[in-house]
């Protein structure tokens, strides 16, 4: 029965050019701003390059303190990272890394606006960088201070051209590095990693050894299995009980190892750890709303591509046809027309975002149509299908022969 729904699904489909054309820009145009949409929240907050373990990672990125005069939310200091983070024994690795800083550069005459990151060693294990030059730095050339760093290929081009970069120098933040890696470009948008040139943090003009709570540093933590997450929660909370305060100006620290999303909720709703998953709620509100809408649309576009078959639905159902049959009839053809039109904006989906990529709006921007969007575009090209033609098919096989044969009206 499947095979007789789909051959007159299609025939339905060519006899009816100028409904089926409507149906299919309308579909093809909002699938494809929903795949761009997804693509760009996928690859902020999903895992891609160089965050492949995102999945398996916790974050550190601000913090609340207070005293009696004053209270501060942000980025904290290295000793306290250094203190209270670095010591946890739950996760497999524990980086802490500066955010990314703007710096100027001089080459043969030639000034470049470059992104330095200072990080450790760790920083190298728990982000997946693809190295098409050298290695990472290593414990040991943080410890020892070397002045060393890590390039990406843009760099590199800036710098020398198409030659190996390998055991040359780079002048950063007035000094010079040898360079002993060169990575793959990361784009902006992947903030925790981003940059032009890495150096060992040792190497920052910053005394990061001495007490201080304030300063400009994250900590990233690798867990061995998401399932650890809540143990490693505990224990950063237990670490924050042993704080000490050596001056004045704090007595208090807030704060949580969050992954990527509760970040971003405690970034929009502060620390009160009642509306930390708010954001959830938010996101799939939106998603819903984003989503019903185009799908009313389509339900008005599906009942007058049908209102003409009123003749067809009054023969059929004279003729014996149960309102279960025409309802899987239609739902048939709305579910084929669909997926036609998902294919269509799935194509248009790769073309936008391909052009997008070359303009360079984003720094090293590379928004592709992977695995998890291709998912993403069959599970809202059949929702679409579903839902669009649930109702339309349900009205028209509710009506009674001799109404349909009159074209609808009693």
């Amino acid at each position: 029965m499947l095979k007789n729904y789909i051959k007159l699904a299609f025939k339905v489909l060519l006899r009816h050019k100028f409904f089926t054309f409507v149906s299919l820009f309308g579909i093809s145009f909002t699938l494809m701003i929903l795949l761009i949409t997804a693509a760009f929240f996928d690859h902020i907050l999903g895992p891609a390059y160089p965050e492949s373990n995102q999945n398996r990672c916790l974050y550190i990125l601000d913090m609340e303190l207070s005293g009696p005069e004053i209270t501060k939310r942000g980025s904290i200091s290295y000793y306290f990272l250094n203190k209270y983070v670095k010591s946890l024994q739950t996760p497999e690795a524990v980086s802490i890394t500066s955010f990314f800083q703007k710096t100027v550069t001089y080459n043969k005459g030639k000034k470049y606006k470059i992104i330095m990151k200072y990080c450790d060693s760790e920083f190298w294990k728990i982000m997946d960088f693809e190295f098409v030059e050298g290695k990472p730095f290593s414990k040991s050339d943080v410890n020892n201070i070397n002045q060393v760093a890590v390039i990406n290929e843009a760099t590199r081009e800036k710098y020398f051209g198409s030659e190996s970069a390998i055991g040359k120098y780079i002048e950063a933040d007035w000094k010079k590095y040898k360079v002993i890696g060169v990575v793959k470009d990361v784009p902006i948008i992947r903030i925790l990693a981003y940059g032009d040139v890495w150096v060992p943090i040792t190497n920052t003009k910053e005394d990061i050894v001495s007490y201080t709570m304030d300063g400009d540093y994250q900590a990233i933590i690798l867990a061995k299995s998401r399932k650890d997450f809540p143990a490693i929660k505990a224990e950063f909370q237990k670490n924050l009980q042993l704080v000490e305060f050596r001056d004045e100006q704090y007595d208090s620290i807030k704060g949580g190892a969050d992954t990527i999303l509760e970040s971003t909720s405690r970034e929009m709703f502060g620390f009160d750890e009642t509306r930390v998953h708010l954001i959830f709620a938010i996101l799939i509100g939106l998603m819903v709303l984003f989503m019903i809408l185009p799908v009313l649309n389509l339900v008005n576009i599906n009942i007058n591509r049908i209102m003409e078959r009123y003749s067809e639905i009054g023969i059929r159902k004279s003729f014996g046809a149960s309102t279960k049959t025409l309802v899987g009839q239609f739902i048939v053809e709305n579910v084929i027309l669909t997926l036609i039109g998902g294919i269509i904006g799935f194509i248009l989906t790769g073309i936008v975002l391909a052009v997008f990529n070359s303009t360079e709006i984003i720094p090293y921007s590379n928004f592709t149509l992977n695995f998890r969007i291709f998912v993403y575009a069959i599970l809202i090209t059949l929702f679409f299908g579903l839902f669009s033609g649930v109702y339309p098919a349900w009205r028209m096989s509710r009506l009674k022969p001799v109404d349909a044969l009159q074209g609808g009206q009693k």
